[in-house]
């Protein structure tokens, strides 16, 4: 159980934060239902698509891996 604090502020437990994914800095939003509030994270549709092209080669991972690493001439 959570307590409300003079600031309108509330801890949400940890168990609560893995399992939403929420990390500091975050938005939630608070949806009222016919049974009380729930608590959403929203989560872009393609978490992964903003970074698309980011790092445009022709190089297989596996080459693109061994240049970083320094193991090709």
């Amino acid at each position: 159980m959570s307590r409300v604090t003079s600031k309108g502020q509330v801890t949400i437990p940890k168990e609560v934060r893995e399992r939403l994914g929420i990390r500091p800095g975050d938005e939630i939003e608070f949806e009222e239902t016919d049974e009380g509030y729930v608590l959403k994270k929203e989560v872009e549709e393609d978490r992964f698509e903003k970074w698309r092209g980011a790092a445009e080669t022709d190089e297989t991972v596996e080459e693109r891996m061994r240049d970083l690493r320094g193991e090709r001439e």
